[in-house]
């Protein structure tokens, strides 16, 4: 037999061969539900920015804040702590309120429409006193009400300011510091210098006396009393005693400082109502 004819018999049929079907590997399918990613039903944090970290570092380290959740309110807080700082920079150790600083959140507060009232919280030593009269004489011309609590302190310069509100308030323990004008550093030209310090003097004794209902008279004799402070000429007044002297309106704290400024709210309300 010709081996080209055996060969083309079968089982060596290339037809067969090609025919035959080859077994067929079965497909896995993947799993689509493991497969799937399960939506990521938490929030992602957002990170703050840098120029939001910028600020909050930049508030920290000039003012001292911090941007805390605050809720609405028609009444805006003013902090004076520490030693109030004016044309000289005090060294960093000292905790200082920059009047430059205060003086742009009093024009804020007063063109504000949402604020109806000033808190004024002080637990200062005094400072400079241009500038501590200049803060005074801003808080006295506010035309929405001012309330002023005095805790820990309101020594010095500190006293204008205790008194430039509509009402003022001190703490049982708090205590205020009295006496004249001091310069520090080199004089030169000793009578023009006291005469200009007298003056400055007399327009802290005006302002307070007017704001307040302590006499001029009354006042200067705290100022210039001795035997009272160490190394110093003066009067150290405790929270009763100034009520006493016509300082301060009423001992009292945050409960009843508040309460005063929502009375005063409510009556400058009516009035406006009234005229309108």
């Amino acid at each position: 037999m010709d081996p080209k004819d055996y060969l083309r018999k079968p089982p060596f049929s290339m037809n067969r061969i090609n025919n035959e079907e080859s077994p067929q590997t079965p497909q896995i399918q993947p799993d689509r539900s493991r497969s799937q990613e399960q939506p990521n039903t938490t929030a992602p944090q957002q990170e703050p920015s840098d120029e939001a970290k910028k600020r909050l570092i930049d508030n920290i380290t000039q003012l001292g804040q911090t941007n805390v959740p605050q809720l609405e309110s028609n009444i805006y807080c003013l902090t004076i702590i520490g030693q109030i700082e004016g044309h000289i920079q005090l060294p960093p150790q000292n905790k200082t309120t920059k009047y430059e600083h205060i003086i742009p959140q009093l024009v804020a507060a007063e063109q504000n429409q949402k604020v109806e009232g000033v808190m004024v919280i002080l637990n200062t030593v005094g400072g400079d006193v241009e500038a501590g009269l200049a803060l005074a004489e801003m808080i006295s011309s506010l035309s929405k009400p001012v309330v002023t609590l005095v805790l820990g302190g309101g020594h010095s310069i500190g006293v204008p300011i205790s008194v430039a509100g509509d009402y003022s308030y001190i703490a049982e323990t708090a205590t205020m510091t009295i006496h004249p004008i001091r310069l520090t550093g080199l004089v030169i030209g000793v009578p023009q210098t006291f005469e200009y310090l007298d003056k400055m003097q007399d327009r802290v004794v005006s302002f307070v006396a007017r704001n307040s209902d302590i006499t001029e008279e009354k006042f200067r004799d705290l100022m210039l009393r001795t035997g009272e402070l160490t190394r110093d000429i003066g009067t150290n007044v405790i929270g009763s005693d100034a009520v006493k002297y016509g300082l301060i309106n009423e001992v009292g704290g945050l409960g009843k400082a508040l309460k005063k400024l929502n009375e005063l709210i409510d009556e400058r309300r009516n009035k406006e109502g009234v005229l309108q």
